[in-house]
């Protein structure tokens, strides 16, 4: 009897342990109360100081402000994503928000499966058809989306108007349309203030990997400036701290993205390229709180405070007054559409 009594006993803790099974290598937590809420890191996950961070703080500031219960998932591999996010919606969140472009597909999918849960993509990539037109994401999936084209504009117009050798660069993670977006941008506000600069853009490979590799960051960064290039902007996610590596080490200048990456090395960081992850998963966590979520396509630019350049005590020294009046300029005309920044090649 007493045998069949702990046997009983290990069936029911390894029933209970599957109850609590979790993607392989991910981190998760709980944050808050009230309305539930799943978020999926991308690659880099936590600590990248940059795209996933801020997500990071966009959801925490609605666990603060709203009540709301975040469960946090940081896939350790790639395959590990659509676990995540099915995990969070097979628990019955109220929202599941999958931060990055890379899951569009799964967002896709799972939306159509869970037509009841609500859903949120972070760069979605909205698909089109033969004909070329967009299609829309299934009604219960918000893609945010951001103008990082915008932004990248004026930090490659700051980069231009700080250039001693009319030398700038641009070093990219993933060599795709979401990144080229920021090439564009960049290349575009260099030469609408400084036509005869040179430009020159390389990336740090194709697979998503090339979003946390700082090494390959600094042998591209390094390769620039002792070619010339004086001031690089960087669209890279943690595969940038090898940007800022070269800055220091060659006494040069770097831009950030995303998130204020001026501590990563003060004094080598001109300014950093903002993207609002943080108010726009804030935005989407309140619409889904007040009951006023629907699908569709969400954009976040200049006029929305989606995009920005830092400007603020720390770099302040580093932009003359004139540069900072021009950049205004520049921001105002961009805003009212007296200027057109291109987004594709």
């Amino acid at each position: 009897m007493r045998k069949l009594l702990i046997a009983i006993g290990v069936l029911l803790a390894a029933h209970a342990a599957l109850l609590f099974v979790r993607p392989s290598g991910a981190d998760t937590g709980t944050v808050g109360e009230g309305l539930r809420v799943g978020v999926v890191f991308d690659v880099g996950g936590r600590g990248d100081k940059s795209f996933n961070d801020g997500a990071y703080l966009g959801a925490e500031r609605a666990a603060r402000e709203l009540g709301a219960q975040i469960r946090f998932v940081e896939p350790g591999e790639g395959s590990d994503r659509e676990a995540g996010l099915r995990l969070l919606a097979a628990q019955g969140m109220d929202l599941v928000i999958g931060v990055g472009f890379i899951f569009t597909d799964d967002l896709n999918g799972l939306a159509t499966e869970y037509p009841n849960t609500r859903f949120a993509g972070v760069d979605f990539s909205l698909k089109t058809d033969e004909a070329g037109n967009v299609v829309p994401p299934p009604a219960n999936l918000a893609a945010l989306k951001f103008r990082e084209e915008q932004g990248s504009f004026l930090v490659g117009a700051l980069a231009a108007l700080t250039s001693k050798t009319k030398r700038v660069g641009f070093v990219g993670g993933m060599d795709i349309p979401l990144i080229h977006k920021f090439e564009v941008g960049f290349r575009t506000g260099v030469l609408h203030v400084c036509p005869d600069c040179r430009v020159t853009a390389q990336y740090a490979g194709v697979t998503p990997e090339a979003f946390r590799n700082p090494g390959r960051g600094k042998e591209l960064a390094l390769s620039q400036y002792n070619s010339g290039v004086d001031v690089i902007f960087h669209a890279s996610g943690s595969t940038g701290l090898g940007v800022f590596e070269a800055a220091r080490a060659t006494g040069k200048l770097a831009i950030g993205v995303d998130a204020d990456q001026y501590p990563e090395a003060p004094g080598y960081v001109l300014t950093s390229m903002v993207k609002g992850v943080d108010n726009a998963v804030f935005d989407i966590i309140k619409r889904a709180r007040d009951n006023t979520f629907h699908g569709g396509v969400f954009e976040f630019g200049l006029k929305e405070g989606g995009v920005r350049y830092v400007y603020d005590e720390n770099n302040r020294r580093l932009i003359p007054d004139p540069v900072r009046a021009r950049l205004e300029q520049l921001r105002d005309e961009v805003i009212a559409g007296r200027i057109s920044v291109p987004s594709t090649r």
